[in-house]
C-alpha cells in the first residue's frame, strides 16, 4: 500500500511513465505473437519437407515454377537411392495477387492418392469427412485445409468452385500450421485439367493434359540421405531443380530468422523508450524525496534499504506496465486473429511464454532503470539531505 501511495504522489508522472512501459510491453507482445506464428509455420515446413526432395522445373521450388512431365517419375525411379515418386500438379487458387496470406498462399493440389507408398511421414488429421482415395481420380471432389475451409465457406458434403469448376468437399483438414493448411487437394486429372487451362493457347496446344506435372515428390530409400538423391537427380535429370529440407530451412528459416529479429527488435527498442520514462521518473522522485531520505538515513536506515526501497518501486512501475501492456496486446492480436480467421489469415500466436517474458522483461528493466537514481538516493549525506529544500 506504501508503495502505491509513493506512486499516487505524483499521479500523472506515474501514469505517463506506466503508458510507456504499456506501449513498448504491448509493441512487444504484437510483434512477438507474430514473429511466434511465422516460426511456428517454419517448423511445420520443416517437418513436412524433411524426409523427401521436393522436384521442381529449372527455376521453380516447392513444386511450382514451370512444366514437367509424369513420364519423369519413371526416369526418376530408376535412380540408385530412390524409393518411390510421384507426380504433382499445384497453381495458384486464384491469379488475384490482393489475397493476404500468413505463410504459403491458398494453392490447388492434385496427385493420385496412395501413390507415396505409404512413405509419407506427415500425417494429416481430418476434422470432418475422409482423405482422397485412387477411385476419385476422373471425379471432381476435394479435401480442404482448416484455413482454406473457412475462406472457401467450405462445408462437408458441399461445393466449392476452383478456378470456375465446381467440386464437392469430401473432408476438410485438422490445422497443420503449415502448406496443407491453405491447401485444396484434387485428383490428380482434376488438377491437370485446371492447370492447362492457366496455359497460353498456343502452349496448352502442345501438351498431352494427361502428362502434366508441375513437380515430383521423391522419397529416398530408407538410410538414404536425401541430399544425396537430389544430387543424383540434378547430374541425371535435366532442367530440374530439387529440393530437401535442409534446404527449405536454408531458404525460408534464414529469411524468417532476420524477419523475426526485425520484429522483435521494433518491440523492444519501444519498450526501451518507456525504460528510459522510468529513469526520468524515478530520478525525480528522489529529488523530491530528498529531505525523506535524509531522515530515514539520520534514524538509522541502511543505504541498502534505501535502495530496495527505490528498485522495488521502479519494478512496480514496470509490472504494472507489463501487466497492462499484455492486456492490450492480448486485445489487439484476440481481435486481429477474429478479423482474419474468416479468411484464413491468422497472424498471431500468442503462447504463454510470450505473455511471461514480456511481463518479466518489463519488470527486471524497471528495476534495472530505478537502480541508478537509486545508487544516488543511497549515497546522500544524510546532513546534507536534511538542509536540502
Amino acid at each position: 500500500m506504501r508503495l502505491l501511495r509513493d506512486l499516487g504522489r505524483r499521479k500523472l508522472r506515474s501514469t505517463l511513465t506506466i503508458t510507456g512501459i504499456m506501449i513498448g510491453i504491448m509493441a512487444l507482445v504484437v510483434f512477438g505473437s507474430m514473429a511466434n506464428k511465422i516460426d511456428a509455420l517454419v517448423k511445420g515446413g520443416s517437418e513436412y519437407y524433411k524426409d523427401k526432395v521436393t522436384v521442381s522445373a529449372k527455376g521453380g521450388t516447392m513444386g511450382l515454377g514451370g512444366v514437367l512431365s509424369t513420364r519423369m517419375v519413371d526416369q526418376v525411379e530408376t535412380l540408385d537411392g530412390v524409393d518411390v515418386a510421384l507426380a504433382s500438379t499445384m497453381m495458384l487458387l486464384s491469379d488475384d495477387a490482393s489475397t493476404v496470406s500468413m505463410g504459403v498462399p491458398p494453392m490447388i493440389v492434385g496427385s493420385i492418392a496412395g501413390s507415396d507408398k505409404g512413405r509419407e511421414t506427415f500425417k494429416l488429421n481430418y476434422s470432418s469427412g475422409r482423405a482422397l482415395t485412387p477411385q476419385d481420380e476422373g471425379s471432381n471432389v476435394v479435401v480442404v485445409g482448416s484455413d482454406l475451409s473457412k475462406q472457401l465457406k467450405a462445408k462437408l458434403g458441399g461445393t466449392v468452385t476452383l478456378r470456375g469448376v465446381p467440386f464437392q468437399v469430401v473432408g476438410i483438414l485438422e490445422p497443420t500450421l503449415t502448406a496443407p493448411d491453405n491447401e485444396a487437394m484434387v485428383p490428380l486429372a482434376a488438377a491437370q485439367q485446371l492447370f492447362v487451362k492457366t496455359l497460353p493457347n498456343l502452349v496448352a496446344d502442345k501438351l498431352n493434359v494427361n502428362e502434366i506435372a508441375t513437380g515430383l515428390v521423391v522419397y529416398p530409400k530408407p538410410g538414404v540421405d536425401p541430399q544425396k538423391v537430389a544430387d543424383e537427380i540434378t547430374a541425371a535429370v535435366a532442367g530440374v531443380t530439387p529440393m530437401t529440407g535442409k534446404d527449405f530451412d536454408k531458404q525460408i528459416g534464414s529469411a524468417t530468422s532476420v524477419l523475426n529479429a526485425i520484429l522483435i527488435g521494433i518491440g523492444l527498442i519501444s519498450l526501451l523508450v518507456g525504460g528510459l520514462s522510468v529513469v526520468n521518473t524515478m530520478a525525480m522522485s528522489v529529488a523530491e524525496r530528498t529531505r525523506e531520505i535524509g531522515i530515514k538515513r539520520a534514524i538509522g536506515a541502511s543505504r541498502w534499504r534505501i535502495r530496495r526501497e527505490i528498485v522495488v518501486e521502479s519494478s512496480v512501475i514496470g509490472l504494472i506496465g507489463g501487466l497492462l501492456g499484455l492486456a492490450l496486446g492480448f486485445f489487439i492480436t484476440a481481435m486481429g486473429n477474429d478479423a482474419g480467421r474468416d479468411a484464413g489469415t491468422v497472424l498471431f500466436d500468442l503462447t504463454f511464454g510470450t505473455a511471461l517474458s514480456s511481463v518479466a522483461f518489463a519488470t527486471i528493466l524497471g528495476a534495472i532503470a530505478g537502480f541508478i537514481p537509486a545508487w544516488h538516493a543511497s549515497r546522500l549525506d544524510p546532513v546534507t539531505a536534511l538542509r536540502y529544500e
